[in-house]
C-alpha cells in the first residue's frame, strides 16, 4: 500500500483533523440524503474509540470564496449528531470533542490551494486524515497542500475506496466486464480509452451505444447519437482489438415514437429501427447476452445505466443487468464496484445498492480515476508515505 491508514499512527488522545466530505444534498434547509453521513461513521467511531478530539472541515456548495450564509455549514451538526449518536458542536469556540468547522469555500484560499491557508489549517490538529475521496481529483488547500504539511493518512472511507478501485482496475481478478452507459461518447471519451486497454469486455449501453452503432453503418433512427464521433468510436474500436478487448453492443432494442412514461413501445433488431422511432433501452436479447458475459466474469466495473432508466417500463434493462451482477456478488462469483453520474440512482432504482461489493459516491473522482488519472488528493498521500519511507 502507497500511502498510510489510521492504524498507521499512534492516535491516542490527538487532535485529529478530519477531511470530510460533507456536501450533501439539502431542501429547505434538511439533509435529503445521509449516504456520504453514513459513510463517514466507522472513521468517526475508530477516532473516538482511540479517545481523539476531532475536526471536521469540508466543502459545502459554491459560495466562491466569499462567505455567504446560504452556504453555512452550521444546520449540518444536528444530522451529524443524529446520525452518529454523537455530540457534535459547531464552529471554532465550540468545547465538544467533535466539531465540524465552517465552510473551507468561504476562503479564496481552499479552491486556490494556497499554502498560507493550508498552513492556517494545519494548526487545526496534530494529523491530517482525508476521509473525502469524492473531493480528490481537485487540488485544493485542503486535499492537497494540507496532507504535505502534517502526518497525513486515509481514513477507513477513503481507504476503502481506493481499494475497491484499485481490486477492479488496477489489479483485477480475470475476466473483467467494464458496463458503461449514459448520453454521450463525448463526454466518457478518455474513460473508454482507457479501458479498453485495462479490460476484457467493455459492454456499452444508452446513447453511447446508439453512437457506436452509428459509426458501424446501424440505423438509430432518431435515437440520442453523437453522429460527429463516429471517427472517435472507430478509434476506440481499434485500440480496443489491439488490446485484445471485445466491445460488447446491443443486439436488439426497445424503440418508441412518443418520449414518455409507459409509452407505446416495440423491440427491434439491428436494422428494424423505424426513421421515426427512437432507442430508449436494451432488448431481452441483449439482456440475456449481457447476463451470460457476467456469468463467466470475475470482476465489473460499472459506470452509467443501459437505456432511459428514469422512466417505467425503459428502466427494466439496467434492472435486469443490475439484478444479475447483484445476485452473481451475493454468491461469491463477482466482485461488482460501480460509480459516478446517475450510476447509484440506477441501481437504487434496480434495488441493488446493497448488493453490489461496492458502489461509489464519488462523481468526478471515480470518473477520474477509470480514466486512469492520477488524484491530487490521493498523490499527496502517497508523497507522505515516499518521504517516511
Amino acid at each position: 500500500m502507497s500511502y498510510k491508514t489510521l492504524r498507521d499512527f499512534d492516535l491516542k488522545g490527538k487532535t485529529v483533523l478530519l477531511r470530510a466530505d460533507l456536501n450533501v444534498p439539502t431542501q429547505d434547509g434538511a439533509v435529503t440524503d445521509t449516504t456520504r453521513i453514513d459513510r463517514l461513521k466507522p472513521t468517526i467511531d475508530y477516532l473516538r474509540d482511540q479517545d481523539c478530539k476531532v475536526n471536521i472541515i469540508s466543502h459545502f456548495g459554491r459560495p466562491k470564496g466569499l462567505i455567504n450564509p446560504d452556504y453555512s455549514l452550521s444546520f449540518l451538526a444536528p444530522a451529524l449528531r443524529d446520525q452518529w449518536g454523537v455530540l457534535v458542536g459547531f464552529g471554532a469556540d465550540s468545547h465538544e470533542d467533535i466539531r465540524l468547522l465552517e465552510n473551507l469555500r468561504f476562503n479564496p484560499g481552499e479552491e486556490a490551494n494556497d499554502e498560507a491557508y493550508a498552513k492556517e489549517l494545519a494548526t487545526l490538529g496534530d494529523i491530517f486524515v482525508n476521509d473525502a475521496f469524492s473531493t480528490a481529483h481537485r487540488a485544493h488547500a485542503s486535499t492537497d497542500t494540507l496532507a504535505r504539511l502534517l502526518p497525513s493518512c486515509a481514513g477507513l472511507l477513503m481507504e476503502a475506496e481506493l481499494k475497491a478501485l484499485t481490486n477492479a482496475l488496477e489489479a483485477p481478478e480475470k475476466p473483467v466486464v467494464a458496463i458503461v452507459g449514459g448520453a454521450k461518447i463525448s463526454t466518457k471519451l478518455s474513460v473508454l480509452n482507457n479501458l479498453v486497454q485495462k479490460v476484457d469486455y467493455l459492454v456499452l449501453g444508452g446513447g453511447m451505444a446508439n453512437t457506436f452503432l452509428f459509426s458501424q453503418g446501424v440505423p438509430v433512427g432518431i435515437s440520442l447519437c453523437e453522429k460527429d464521433m463516429a471517427d472517435e468510436c472507430k478509434s476506440i474500436a481499434e485500440k480496443a482489438k489491439a488490446a485484445g478487448c471485445e466491445i460488447i453492443l446491443p443486439v436488439d432494442r426497445v424503440a418508441i415514437r412518443e418520449f414518455k412514461e409507459n409509452a407505446a413501445h416495440e423491440i427491434v433488431g439491428l436494422d428494424a429501427i423505424a426513421d421515426d422511432q427512437e432507442s430508449v433501452d436494451i432488448g431481452p436479447d441483449t439482456i440475456k447476452n449481457i447476463e451470460a458475459l457476467l456469468e463467466k466474469a470475475k470482476t465489473v466495473l460499472w459506470n452509467g445505466p443501459m437505456g432511459v432508466f428514469e422512466m417505467k417500463p425503459f428502466d427494466n434493462g439496467t434492472n435486469k443487468v443490475a439484478q444479475k451482477a447483484a445476485a452473481l456478488t451475493k454468491e461469491g462469483k463477482l466482485l461488482s464496484v460501480a460509480g459516478g453520474g446517475d450510476t447509484v440512482s440506477a441501481l437504487d432504482n434496480a434495488g441493488v445498492v446493497e448488493d453490489f461489493s461496492y458502489i461509489s459516491t464519488a462523481g468526478g473522482a471515480f470518473l477520474e480515476w477509470i480514466e486512469g488519472k492520477e488524484l491530487p488528493g490521493v498523490a499527496a498521500l502517497k508523497s507522505q508515505q515516499q518521504k517516511a519511507a
